[in-house]
């Protein structure tokens, strides 16, 4: 039984599982944003993702409590190493663009990670996209150009920089689709924080001051609520189809609106809004027919008698 399950959701469908654990990983990720957007004001983008890794430690110890060595049992090393790289990329950019940008835009641009993915799957995995698929990619980059609005506003960095770290995300959303073919979810969060914590460290030397104990408190939560994510997430990917769960995941457009105007007096624009929604339903139709697709290829697998 996996360590993330309880005696209550064990009662209901493994779909309703699945929509539970993803709205929890909701909560958990806008939080976690929400720190970083607070702390941000106070010290470094750098310093502060470093130590979102460093206190993720505590998770990746009572994984290996709970199931020993063996997590670290990989024949992928090497993808695990290029895969922290880039989710260290990622993070450095999504933490210097959320230091300036309201938490529903950041969240919102963040949509565009699944796109990303997707487009490189046809680039780089060969996958092959039919006239509906291009439509739902393109109708969700169109959600980007109306909250970015280039040519009637002037672009501000920090969005920018969110979409650049989707980008990447959607990159690293590939790689860990791929590793996801081998090697558990807690094997990979477990190499995550042992590869991510040091990467992480070099560039936030630069810009080094020392938290107060308050800051230091804030960065310990915001650590264990942004690990414990990952590990929420892939069990809602593990319980449910990801078309179930995905839907779910607008609801970190709502959380960021209210915290965004609660904390930060941010009152999120129409623009975010239509865009928000555009790029969130561009992914959610791809992830669909990927699993409809999926399904129709291996049909015919199944039907087939072993020789």
């Amino acid at each position: 039984m996996s360590v993330l399950n309880t005696s209550v959701l064990d009662r209901l469908p493994t779909n309703v599982q699945g929509m539970a654990w993803m709205f929890l990983t909701t909560i958990m990720i806008v939080s976690m944003h929400t720190f970083i957007r607070e702390l941000t004001t106070q010290l470094h983008p750098f310093e502060v993702a470093f130590f979102r890794n460093f206190f993720g430690v505590p998770i990746a110890i009572f994984l290996l409590a709970r199931y020993g060595w063996g997590l670290f049992r990989t024949d992928r090393i090497r993808v695990h190493i290029v895969r922290s790289l880039g989710h260290v990329c990622a993070m450095m950019m999504f933490f210097l663009g959320i230091s300036t940008t309201p938490l529903a835009t950041a969240n919102a641009l963040a949509f565009a990670a699944p796109l990303f993915a997707a487009a490189l799957a046809v680039v780089f995995l060969g996958e092959v996209f039919r006239w509906r698929r291009w439509a739902a990619m393109m109708f969700g980059f169109a959600g980007t150009l109306v909250i970015l609005r280039p040519g009637f506003v002037e672009l501000d960095t920090g969005p920018l920089l969110i979409l650049a770290s989707a980008f990447l995300w959607g990159t690293i959303l590939v790689v860990i689709k791929s590793l996801g073919r081998r090697d558990a979810p807690p094997t990979i969060v477990v190499y995550m924080v042992v590869f991510m914590v040091p990467m992480s460290l070099i560039p936030a030397v630069f810009f080094w001051s020392w938290p107060t104990l308050e800051q230091y408190g804030l960065m310990f939560i915001m650590g264990m609520i942004g690990t414990a994510g990952h590990l929420t997430l892939a069990q809602a990917l593990r319980l449910a189809d990801t078309t179930v769960v995905l839907p779910v995941d607008f609801f970190r457009l709502v959380w960021a609106s209210i915290l965004g105007f609660a904390l930060f007096a941010e009152v999120p624009d129409v623009f975010t809004w239509t865009g928000g929604i555009m790029i969130f339903a561009g992914a959610t139709y791809l992830a669909v027919r990927e699993r409809s697709d999926s399904r129709a290829t291996r049909a015919p697998q199944t039907s087939t008698p072993s020789p």
